[in-house]
């Protein structure tokens, strides 16, 4: 969800060095990368419930698992692609840096989207074969009601403040123990367990298991999600406006 190391001299604050990193590399971590991260959310999920049937403790051991496999993975593909994971974040970072010849350009945005949808299936698929559910099963959870399409707006909004607003501090090095906590305290203290990722949102939707999110409530939350983001984007312009312009006022 966000790059270790970022070249100071830039406003893309996910670009990590050294720089000549081929597409096709990064493609194929940000593929990869998604997919862990769903059979980390998913198989967690289905292990939880097998385990106990305290709905607590399935949260609890859910939430664990995804803080720990996310910053792990964070650490480990940052250096690759950036460990975006999250359509929202690649348009993010997309955005900011649209007028720096060294940020994301359109063909990175076109061949980072696609490959972290089909990671986000194919990590679900993979955590359903493992524990032997039905490979494709569409789930049947609903989440349309009207809170916790306002739980993903928030958890979508403070993971792009948080991400973006590290890039501003220049704090990105401390990115997969802050994200990875993040995601962990938004599990508890949004309505909707943070899912705040359109990609993970698609892949969680084809398992009937306790991560599951039904198809008929995906468009509803990925809206959010991209509402999240663009309020997320408007409180780092607000809170971090000075940081530009003492940059400014030193070159």
């Amino acid at each position: 969800m966000s790059a270790i190391e970022a070249r100071p001299d830039t406003t893309d604050p996910l670009t990590v060095e050294p720089p000549a990193v081929p597409l096709a590399n990064r493609v194929a971590a940000e593929l990869v990368g998604t997919a862990a991260l769903v059979t980390v959310v998913v198989g967690s999920g289905i292990q939880a419930t097998e385990l106990t049937r305290d709905v607590g403790l399935q949260l609890l051991a859910n939430s664990l698992a995804t803080v720990f496999g996310l910053g792990v993975l964070i650490l480990l593909l940052g250096p690759v692609s950036g460990a975006h994971f999250n359509p929202v974040v690649t348009l993010a970072e997309w955005w900011t840096g649209r007028k720096d010849p060294k940020g994301l350009g359109a063909r990175e945005v076109a061949a980072y989207i696609p490959a972290q949808i089909a990671g986000a299936i194919g990590g679900a698929i993979l955590a359903d074969a493992m524990f032997g559910k039905a490979l494709v099963q569409w789930s049947t959870h609903d989440r349309s009601a009207g809170h916790l399409l306002l739980g993903e707006a928030v958890a979508t909004a403070g993971l792009i403040l948080l991400i973006f607003g590290l890039a501003k501090t220049d704090h990105l090095r401390h990115a997969p123990a802050a994200v990875a906590s993040y995601i962990g305290a938004a599990y508890w203290f949004t309505s909707s367990t943070s899912f705040a990722n359109p990609a993970v949102s698609i892949g969680r939707a084809f398992t009937d298991t306790f991560a599951g999110i039904a198809p008929s409530s995906l468009p509803g939350f990925i809206g959010m999600q991209l509402i999240g983001a663009v309020a997320g984007l408007a409180l780092v312009a607000l809170l971090f406006t000075h940081r530009v312009r003492r940059r400014a006022d030193a070159s």
